[in-house]
C-alpha cells in the first residue's frame, strides 16, 4: 500500500509535515514549525512530534521542501539531528534552509540538492515533478507524484491570481496537463477557504505602495516578512523611480536579501543601497527603509524604532510607516501596540485595515475551485489548516462534483492509504506537538504550562525555614517572600499573619514526628492556600523550602 501520513498541518495553521511511504522507502514533504498560541507562556515555537520518522529513519530517502516559509522549513534542524537524509528544494528555499542549518551546526553533515520547476526527481518507486506556484515567497512549488497507483498532486501553498512579479506565476498548464492524464488524488492548501472570490493581484499592491510613496515628503519605512522577495523587488523599483536610496535593516531581512540577490531573484541597481551608518547622510525624502517587525516581534527593528531604543533610527514626525503584511491571529495586540507607539512618535502609519498594502499568498475559494477543475482528481484531501478549514474545503470539493465518499478528511497522525481497491483512512500513528523553549525540546508540557499560567496570574509565595535536626527548634525563619502576589509595603500584614500561620503549624507537629520536615511542608502549602484565598481571594503558588541542619 502507498501511505500518506500527515504529522502536522492538518488541524492547525503551521507545523506542516507529511510522510509518503511505499514499500521500504519513505520521504518527507516539508518540516515546519508553528508559532506558540496564547496559552503557551514562554514557549518560542512548536514543532511536530517526529517519533514516527525517527523510528523509521532507515527508510527515509529524502526530505522535500515546497517553499521557504518557517511553517514549512522551520523544524528541519530538529529532524536532521536524528535523521540523516538528503534535502531537496528550489534554490531560494535551500538558501534559507542552509542558513538555518549553519546556525545549528548541521550543514556539514547534510546533503542539499537544488531542484527547479518542471524538473523530476525519483525517490524509490515514485517520480516527483516540481510545479511552479505563486505564493508570498519566491521559488514556491507544488509536487506531482507519479506512484504505482496513480498521480497524486500536493499543491504546497499557492494562489492563482495574476502577478506582475517575474517568475512567480502559477504554472496552470502543468496542473492542467496532469488533469488531462488523470489525477488519483489532490492534496490542496486550505488556509483561505473561508475567503470568497479571488485574491487580488500583486500588481495592485505595487500600485498602492507607489501611490502612498508619492504622497510622502519624509522617510518611508516599510515592514514586511523577510522572505517576501517579490514585494521587496516592488519596493526597490518604487525607490528607483522616486530617486530614493534603500536601506535594509533587521537580521532576517538582510539574510533573505543577500540570498535572493546572489541567486538572481532580486536586482538592486548599483549605488542604490546604503548601510545603516549612512542613513544620516541623506535627507529624509531620499530614503526608503525596509525592515522587520510587521508582526510586533518585541526585539525586531521596527519595535525598537517604535520604542525609541533603536541606536541609529529614531522615528520622526514626517515619517510614513507601512506594515505590508497580514495581522497573523494571536499577534494583533503586539502589532497594535507598535502602531500606537509609532503614532505617539508622530509618524503616519499605514496598514492593511486602512489601505491596500498586503495580499495573501493563499488561494481564495474561486481559486481553490479552479485547482480542482484543472486537476480533476478522483480523491480529494484538504491539507494545511485548522479543522474548520479542512471541513469547509471538503464541502467546497463536494460542491464541485467530487463524490463525498472520495473526499478524505484526515487529521494529523491518520494514515491515508492507496491500493488496488482505492483509498481510505486506515490507521493512525502517534503524533503530537513538541514545544521549544530556549534550548529545551519537549521538556515543557501541560503541567509546566499550567504552573506558568498560575505564576503569571496569581504570583508566588516562598517560605524559607531551617530546623535544628536534633531538637526540632527553628534556627532560621520563617522568612516569607512574595513575588507577583502583593506589594509587601502595602499589605505587609498579610505576610506577617502568614508567619503566624506557619508557626502554629510547626508547634502542632512534634519534633519526634517521622519525616517532620515533609509533613510541615505539606501542611504549610495547604494552610497558606486557604489563608490567602480567605483573606484576599487569590491562590498564589506556595513554595516552602525547609532545611534540617
Amino acid at each position: 500500500m502507498l501511505k500518506l501520513i500527515p504529522l502536522g498541518g492538518l488541524g492547525e495553521i503551521g507545523m506542516n509535515m507529511m510522510a509518503v511511504e511505499y514499500q521500504d522507502t519513505m520521504f518527507v514533504i516539508d518540516v515546519g514549525l508553528m508559532f506558540p498560541e496564547d496559552y503557551m507562556l514562554g514557549v518560542d515555537y512548536v514543532i511536530p512530534d517526529m517519533s514516527y520518522l525517527k523510528q523509521n529513519a532507515k527508510k527515509i530517502a529524502g526530505i522535500v521542501l515546497t517553499h521557504a516559509h518557517e511553517d514549512h522549513i522551520g523544524a528541519l534542524p530538529y529532524l536532521l539531528k536524528d535523521v540523516r537524509a538528503p534535502v531537496f528544494g528550489t534554490p531560494f528555499t535551500l538558501g534559507l534552509a542552509q542558513h538555518k542549518l549553519e546556525e545549528f551546526d548541521l550543514l556539514s553533515n547534510t546533503a542539499l540538492h537544488a531542484v527547479h520547476p518542471r524538473e523530476t526527481l525519483k525517490i524509490g518507486a515514485i517520480d516527483l515533478e516540481f510545479i511552479r506556484v505563486n505564493h508570498s515567497v519566491v521559488d514556491g512549488v507544488g509536487i506531482a507524484m507519479r506512484t504505482p497507483y496513480g498521480t497524486i498532486i500536493h499543491t504546497g501553498d499557492f494562489k492563482l491570481s495574476d502577478t506582475c512579479i517575474a517568475g512567480m506565476a502559477t504554472d496552470v498548464n502543468s496542473f492542467a496537463r496532469y488533469g488531462e492524464e488523470g489525477v488519483l488524488a489532490l492534496l490542496s492548501d486550505s488556509t483561505n477557504v473561508e475567503s470568497s472570490g479571488y485574491t487580488i493581484s500583486d500588481c495592485d499592491i505595487g500600485e498602492s505602495l507607489s501611490a502612498i510613496s508619492q504622497r510622502c515628503n519624509g522617510r518611508i519605512i516599510i515592514a514586511l516578512f523577510a522572505s517576501n522577495i517579490g514585494r521587496i523587488q516592488q519596493i526597490v523599483d518604487i525607490a528607483l523611480k522616486a530617486d530614493r536610496k534603500i536601506l535594509f535593516n533587521g537580521h532576517s531581512i538582510e539574510v533573505s536579501v543577500n540570498i535572493a540577490r546572489q541567486l538572481g531573484y532580486l536586482y538592486i541597481p548599483p549605488m542604490m543601497e546604503i548601510d545603516i551608518d549612512q542613513v544620516n547622510q541623506y535627507s529624509d525624502d531620499e530614503i526608503i527603509i525596509v525592515t522587520t517587525g510587521s508582526q510586533g516581534e518585541p526585539m525586531s527593528a521596527l519595535a525598537r524604532m517604535a520604542a525609541g531604543n533603536h541606536r541609529q533610527i529614531k522615528i520622526k514626525a514626517d515619517d510614513t510607516v507601512i506594515l505590508s503584511s497580514k495581522f497573523i491571529p494571536g499577534n494583533e495586540k503586539a502589532i497594535t501596540n507598535i502602531i500606537n507607539d509609532l503614532f505617539r512618535n508622530g509618524a503616519n502609519v499605514v496598514y492593511e485595515k486602512i489601505a491596500k498594502v498586503h495580499v495573501s499568498g493563499h488561494a481564495f475559494q474561486e481559486e481553490l475551485k479552479l485547482m480542482m477543475r484543472l486537476t480533476r482528481p478522483k480523491y480529494f484531501i484538504p491539507i494545511h489548516g485548522e479543522y474548520r478549514h479542512l471541513v469547509q474545503h471538503a464541502r467546497l470539493a463536494e460542491s464541485e462534483g467530487i463524490a463525498k465518499e472520495n473526499i478524505l478528511l484526515a487529521q494529523n497522525g491518520q494514515i491515508i492509504t492507496f491500493g488496488p481497491d482505492g483509498a481510505s483512512i486506515a490507521d493512525q500513528v502517534f503524533t503530537g506537538r513538541l514545544m521549544i523553549d530556549g534550548k529545551g525540546i519537549g521538556d515543557v508540557g501541560r503541567s509546566v504550562l499550567k504552573e506558568r499560567r498560575m505564576l503569571s496570574e496569581e504570583g508566588m509565595v516562598v517560605v524559607n525555614m531551617a530546623f535544628d535536626e536534633e531538637t526540632g527548634v527553628i534556627i532560621y525563619g520563617p522568612d516569607v517572600v512574595s513575588k507577583g502576589f502583593v506589594f509587601e509595603t502595602e499589605t505587609g500584614h498579610l505576610l506577617d499573619d502568614a508567619q503566624c500561620v506557619i508557626l502554629e503549624i510547626v508547634e502542632d507537629v512534634p519534633p519526634e514526628t517521622p519525616d517532620r520536615a515533609e509533613v510541615i511542608r505539606t501542611r504549610i502549602q495547604t494552610a497558606l492556600k486557604q489563608y490567602f484565598f480567605f483573606t484576599i481571594g487569590r491562590r498564589p503558588v506556595i513554595m516552602p523550602f525547609i532545611l534540617e541542619v
